[in-house]
């Protein structure tokens, strides 16, 4: 390389670069491969969710923030999941015709079940306890 000219050089660099990059994405998802799962997708501690109307009946509800997807398929009947997709760990980003979608490499999960519909998952996502208290939801341990 050293009888390049400093542009070709810079060019050869950065395709290399490239070239690098896509073989580390392309290695973190090879067939066969387990991605990292998450130490804790579920959480460890109870976790006041609001009011329990917020979720629509026959509808579900993403609280990104506390990596939960609550849905409720009856009047009083509640389901609660991890929102982290178990493939790379990364929280769901929106419902759309009820699944969850993962915006990282695709996956998407059935809202009343937690089971992958499709993409790179292979896990279901975990079910977390939950119940209502005086009108609010609380999710996890001891709900």
């Amino acid at each position: 390389m050293s009888g390049l000219s400093p542009a070709a050089r810079r060019t050869v660099l950065k395709g290399a670069a490239l070239a690098g990059a896509a073989g580390l994405g392309a290695a973190a998802c090879a067939p066969g491969e387990r991605a990292a799962r998450p130490k804790n997708p579920v959480p460890t501690a109870p976790v006041d969710l609001g009011e329990a109307d917020a979720v629509p009946v026959g509808g579900a509800m993403l609280y990104r923030e506390q990596r939960l997807l609550v849905s409720r398929q009856a009047e009083g009947q509640y389901k609660a999941f991890s929102a982290q997709c178990t493939h790379g760990g990364c929280v769901l980003t929106k419902i759309i015709a009820n699944e969850g979608k993962c915006p990282c490499h695709g996956s998407r999960f059935d809202v009343n079940t937690g089971k992958v519909v499709s993409g790179l998952a292979t896990v279901d996502l975990p079910e977390v306890p939950i119940k209502t208290e005086g009108g609010m939801l609380i999710a996890g341990p001891d709900a």
